[in-house]
């Protein structure tokens, strides 16, 4: 074996792979173990994914959430495989075009939204909900009827 094939093995053993698929631009919650004196709890930190660096146990990613009140922009970078993330769920997926957003740094409020990305799952449930049986509109409240209505044409 050699040095290539020993270090592969090593960073095989040690990748965590229970972590769900994500991409830059989704909204993910990362909960990050968090260890005080003797205690340990899990924080989770909401945010959107701006980056993805490196590769292999050495892959990180970065998370931009904007704080409440100050309208300032906090980002954490978590490395993907550390024992800190306890795990990485998916909120939303958005739609890119870039490979890293760092140009959501210059905004603020509304401005950082992205447009979601329609997965195969939520088109399933739309295409349910327009072959479901549509319920008949009653008559509104204040409205005249339809012969109210000829008479008056």
């Amino acid at each position: 074996m050699s040095g290539k094939d020993v270090m592969q093995l090593v960073e095989e053993r040690n990748m965590n792979k229970d972590h769900a698929h994500f991409e830059v631009g989704d909204t993910v919650d990362v909960h990050v173990k968090i260890s005080e004196g003797d205690k340990t709890r899990i924080q989770k930190f909401t945010g959107t994914v701006i980056a993805r660096k490196h590769r292999g146990l050495n892959e990180t990613f970065t998370v931009r959430r904007i704080v409440d009140g100050t309208n300032e922009g906090v980002e954490r970078t978590f490395p993907l495989h550390s024992p800190l993330v306890d795990k990485i769920q998916v909120k939303r997926h958005g739609v890119i075009k870039r490979a890293k957003l760092y140009y959501l740094r210059d905004r603020v409020g509304k401005a950082t939204r992205l447009t979601e990305r329609k997965t195969k799952r939520k088109q399933e449930v739309a295409a349910a909900s327009v072959n479901a049986p549509v319920k008949k509109k009653g008559r509104r409240r204040g409205s005249r009827g339809s012969k109210a209505r000829a008479a008056k044409a």
